[in-house]
């Protein structure tokens, strides 16, 4: 049987409880058993103790003296908690006893220790005997047997266990009920955060649960359910833009591609017009493969970072390669690149993605470096640390673009630097690679004057 949240609360608090109220009711009865059995039987030592005092010895014989004495009340009615005493001698025969026990006797038994305490039996009846021994100086004569009714405690115990075991069901229902209101009462948030959460949908992400007045868990929980929320959110809008602006991007080389062809068979052309479509159509080509391996290497970031493989990286061979495979263009562009790494410096990281993180950073740095300016790359160690800087003196970002610039396609005044080839998903790739490998990027800029990113590796 599947049982609701509020009643599996109940029901756990309740058998939690059940094993409580059990030890509970066990220590009430163990502790007024244990006390109504100290009283009786400090009572009884009291009265055997009382009785040893009151006996004559003569020769082998043993009995009481002031036998008046046994008229007393207490000897005569049973129903006044009465005192059975007998006397016997070291044979077991018995030589006196109270008048009460009238045509009956107490039972001595030689094996059981002295000034012990044990319940026994007389006409059909429980009581609670003791046994002490008589001495004339050294020389044992006999013994006192001393006894009381074990009935009235015995009642009073039985009550005690009737009332338990009634109590017991009626407390275990009565908490099973409040417990099961508290917890009622309890999941009101959780039945509220449920209502909220079916309610949101694709189309209003924007709302959020009332986070409770008191700070506890489920104050946390509600939080974190809000964050979720608000990640999702951004998620989806990301999602959203770049599919946008990835369909724009693809629309733009195709209709280039297919403008060119359609224009080329309108007539009959030239062998030198022929070619010079077609290398445009081949730029073209190569634009849409670059974008589409972008777009795939992004992809691949969303499902492979936990993938990722990392080793001793040395940096200053990593820069050299990067720096040699586009030597052309900044010689093209008479820059001058100016390295300071220690040979020895490395850092643990992915060779492929490290070297993609800095083909990224450095071909925008050449890129947007007008001709003749300097690029500095600069790697060092600081509090067990190592950290490398990437500068140019290119144009600069505007400082409002300083935090978009890692979004997918987004590029910083794109339309006043038309000459300036790129499709704005190189530093959202750097970007990416940078929290898959847990590198720290941090980036500064002064429009007209250059731009400074900073690696902080782990």
């Amino acid at each position: 049987m599947k049982l609701s949240f509020k009643n599996r609360i109940a029901l756990y608090y309740l058998l939690a409880t059940a094993s409580v109220v059990t030890v509970v009711f066990f220590l009430i009865y163990f502790v007024v058993q244990t006390a109504v059995y100290s009283e009786l039987d400090s009572n009884l030592s009291f009265e055997a103790h009382k009785h040893s005092e009151e006996i004559l010895i003569h020769n082998d014989s043993i009995f009481f003296k002031n036998k008046n004495e046994w008229a007393e009340r207490e000897h005569r009615e049973v129903q006044v908690n009465p005192v059975f005493i007998q006397l016997v001698n070291s044979a077991g025969k018995i030589m006196d006893k109270s008048p009460n026990l009238m045509g009956d006797a107490l039972a001595f038994d030689p094996s059981r220790a002295f000034d012990i305490h044990f319940d026994t039996g007389l006409n059909q009846q429980q009581i609670r005997q003791i046994q002490l021994p008589i001495k004339q100086e050294t020389q044992l004569k006999g013994y006192i047997l001393a006894a009381m009714s074990l009935e009235g405690p015995k009642l009073v115990l039985a009550s005690l266990k009737r009332l338990l075991l009634w109590l017991f069901p009626i407390v275990l229902g009565c908490l099973f009920f409040i417990t099961r209101f508290l917890a009622g009462q309890s999941i009101k948030p959780v039945q509220l955060i449920t209502t909220t959460t079916n309610r949101i949908t694709r189309n209003s992400l924007d709302e959020r649960i009332a986070l409770p007045a008191t700070k506890d868990e489920l104050f946390t929980l509600t939080s974190s359910i809000n964050e979720l929320l608000e990640r999702i959110q951004n998620a989806l809008q990301r999602e959203q833009q770049f599919t946008a602006d990835a369909s724009h991007q693809l629309r733009t080389p195709l209709a280039v591609l297919k403008g060119t062809l359609e224009v080329t068979l309108r007539r009959i052309r030239t062998p030198e017009e022929y070619q010079e479509k077609i290398k445009i159509s081949i730029q073209e080509i190569d634009r849409l493969s670059v974008l589409a391996d972008q777009l795939l290497l992004l992809a691949r970031f969303d499902s492979e970072t936990s993938a990722i493989t990392r080793e001793k990286v040395s940096l200053l061979p990593l820069v050299d390669n990067t720096l040699k495979r586009y030597q052309s263009i900044i010689d093209e562009k008479a820059q001058s690149v100016k390295v300071e790494i220690d040979p020895n410096l490395e850092v643990n990281a992915a060779p492929y993605y490290l070297d993609l993180i800095i083909e990224n950073i450095l071909t925008n740095a050449i890129k947007y470096s007008p001709k003749g300016k300097k690029v500095s790359i600069r790697a060092w160690s600081e509090s067990h640390q190592v950290r490398l800087a990437i500068s140019d003196e290119g144009i600069g970002i505007s400082p409002e673009h300083l935090e978009q610039i890692f979004h997918p396609f987004f590029r910083s005044k794109a339309l006043e630097h038309k000459n300036i080839k790129g499709n704005g998903l190189g530093l959202s790739i750097v970007k990416k690679a940078c929290d898959a490998l847990g590198i720290k990027i941090m980036v500064e800029s002064t429009p007209g004057e250059g731009t400074r990113f900073y690696l902080d590796f782990p």
